[in-house]
């Protein structure tokens, strides 16, 4: 039986704000911000395979629903191949057990970015916080910080009150 996987590519529907169809889209599958980022970078992203035909048009419609634009790919069914023998990357030997149980590994390669490039995503400038700090000192610099003043003993407690009985 084929299956079909839904595919997502971040796109929304033409005349939709993106920044809420961006908003629904976290919701409808639960996901933090940084995690939506990752679903509208453009790259395309299955979001579920193997599902039957309704199963996979149920995550179309909700898709659709929330304003972004997916896409139903059927699955083709393959007999399973033998699998190839692994090659060393860049015909490297690995050095050692462990190095070798990375040999079959798919990575991206991702580009480096020109000396001096920005690598932060973006600025923000936050308000600046209204907290009172004038209970707080600094100590003279030399000043050994994890050592408590000796302090005198506290005073005996008052007795005079008590009595023994019988």
């Amino acid at each position: 039986m084929a299956g079909f996987e839904v595919v997502f590519q971040g796109q929304v529907q033409p005349g939709l704000d993106p920044a809420q169809v961006r908003a629904r889209i976290g919701q409808l599958f639960q996901v933090d911000e940084r995690q939506v980022e990752m679903l509208f970078s453009g790259r395309r992203i299955v979001i579920k395979s193997g599902l039957d035909e309704q199963a996979a048009q149920r995550y179309r419609q909700a898709i659709e629903r929330a304003g972004a634009q997916c896409e139903l790919v059927p699955l083709q069914e393959e007999p399973p191949a033998a699998a190839p023998a692994p090659a060393p990357a860049r015909g490297v030997a690995p050095r050692d057990e462990f190095m070798a149980a990375f040999v079959d590994v798919q990575a991206p390669d991702f580009p480096l970015a020109e000396p001096g490039a920005d690598m932060q995503d973006s600025y923000t400038d936050h308000p600046p916080l209204n907290i009172d700090l004038s209970a707080f000192t600094l100590a003279p610099p030399g000043t050994d910080l994890d050592q408590r003043p000796d302090l005198p003993p506290p005073p005996a407690p008052d007795t005079s009150h008590l009595r023994l009985q019988d």
